[in-house]
């Protein structure tokens, strides 16, 4: 028998669109709102992790389906948008993950990587937004999960095209806020420190880097994956009726510095 508290955790019934959700973070919250209930819909690039991930989703008696896209591509994110309702209702939680992180110093950035980095960064969330967003609104309710960074809020890094992207994904939640909160759509951003994982890869590699972000935390370690299944699972439910709009870092105390 359920109780109170686990009723407002529960997300039995609802259904989740997890973008880049074959790895890293967002395989942690796609396991996540799956053992919370939620029927999982996950998209990425590469199919052999897409599988694995749905091989795994399925063993733990998830309801779980991907589509193979690469949603800086128009006609992939169209038929994302198109195809994933058909697979278990219509889309009730929607969590931005995927991104790029491509990193050079400004003086190197080039044309192609600012578009590639603004369109699957931004882009990609602002349109899945302006799709699934009014249909929640319509519906009485909806969750809208973005993934944003510690260069969401300050340089860090070579920022570069990653950082305006990821600033502007804190503009696009409070944006997503206003127009949807009143009719049940609460948008949030979660803040993620250093994690350790396969988009962080380059950083990890260079000597000493780890360890130095690591001390820089209060609680003395870099993130994982898995310390970011409790906020998707509080941002996805009914728990987060009056939080919207936000901004939460989830970072062990790093931007508290």
């Amino acid at each position: 028998m359920s109780t109170p508290s686990t009723d407002l955790f529960s997300l039995t019934g609802r259904t989740a669109l997890v973008t880049g959700g074959s790895s890293g973070i967002g395989h942690a919250i796609a396991h996540a709102l799956g053992r919370a209930g939620a029927n999982i819909v996950i998209t990425a690039r590469r199919p052999e992790p897409l599988t694995r991930t749905i091989t795994e989703l399925h063993h733990h008696d998830i309801q779980a389906a991907s589509i193979t896209a690469d949603l800086a591509d128009p006609h992939d994110l169209d038929r994302v948008i198109d195809h994933a309702p058909t697979l278990f209702g219509d889309i009730d939680i929607l969590v931005n993950n995927a991104a790029n992180n491509i990193r050079p110093h400004m003086n190197d950035l080039t044309p192609h990587d600012y578009e590639q980095t603004i369109n699957l960064n931004l882009t990609t969330p602002y349109l899945l937004g302006q799709h699934f967003g009014p249909r929640m609104a319509r519906r009485g309710w909806g969750r809208i999960i973005n993934i944003g960074s510690q260069q969401s809020h300050r340089a860090f890094g070579n920022s570069g095209a990653y950082g305006i992207s990821k600033a502007a994904i804190t503009g696009l939640t409070r944006s997503q806020a206003e127009a949807w909160s009143p009719h049940g759509v609460c948008a949030n951003t979660i803040i993620p420190g250093f994690v350790l994982t396969p988009l962080t890869e380059p950083a990890q590699a260079i000597p000493g880097r780890v360890e130095a972000l690591a001390a820089r935390t209060m609680i003395g370690r870099n993130g994982l994956p898995a310390d970011f299944a409790g906020i998707a699972v509080l941002l996805a439910g009914d728990a987060s009726a009056y939080i919207t709009g936000q901004t939460i870092c989830v970072d062990g105390g790093f931007s508290v510095h």
